[in-house]
């Protein structure tokens, strides 16, 4: 019987990561805190490219530019550098916030919720900067041993030191992106326990 409802018991909560029960009324909420983190993600990934660009154009036009062939409208490298930035980046900035609405949202009043929302946001843009520096540095240091990324010779890229400088950014990035998520998530359910033990105290 224990078994038995232990085994519900985890059936409900993955269907509530998947499927999550929402209020309505919260919904237009979270959705806007989204839609901003979308919106800032995706302006930090068109000055992010415009940068990387500068470092290795052919990370871009040997690789970047086959992947996102479909938003190529014909106006130049550089805004298409830019439409690969946003395109490469909103959808990370809409999960992170999404997520974090849907922690912060339901528990507190909505300038409250926003607040800490943007903060956490906040933390995880700083631990993504970091981490594409860090990549960048790597990338910088790296020992004049290139044989792993010899594939991508048959690019015909000629200049695999930038190129792989680019990417170490590009991986880091995304990388300190989820190590901030998973910060703010934490510092978040602290704040929460905090004020709950705070106030069944009162």
């Amino acid at each position: 019987c224990c078994l038995s409802y232990g085994c519900s018991l985890r059936s409900v909560i993955i269907m509530n990561i998947w499927f999550p029960r929402i209020q309505w009324r919260l919904l237009a909420g979270m959705l806007g805190i989204a839609a901003l983190g979308a919106l800032v993600a995706g302006s930090y990934g068109i000055i992010h490219d415009q940068i990387t660009y500068s470092i290795s154009e052919e990370y871009f036009t040997k690789l970047k530019f086959d992947q996102f062939y479909y938003a190529d409208f014909g106006l130049g490298r550089r805004v298409f550098v830019a439409e690969i930035g946003f395109l490469a980046t909103w959808w990370v900035g809409f999960i992170v916030a999404w997520f974090l609405a849907r922690m912060a949202v339901p528990v507190w009043p909505f300038k409250l919720a926003l607040h800490r929302s943007i903060l956490g946001c906040v933390i995880v843009f700083v631990c993504s900067l970091c981490a594409a520096g860090i990549g960048y540095g790597l990338g910088v240091f790296h020992n004049d041993d290139y044989s792993n990324w010899s594939v991508y010779e048959d690019l015909g890229i000629s200049d695999i030191p930038a190129f792989v400088r680019v990417a170490y950014i590009h991986n880091a990035g995304y990388l300190g992106a989820l190590i901030g998520l998973i910060v703010s998530v934490m510092r978040m359910r602290n704040q929460k326990r905090t004020e709950q033990v705070a106030a069944s105290d009162r």
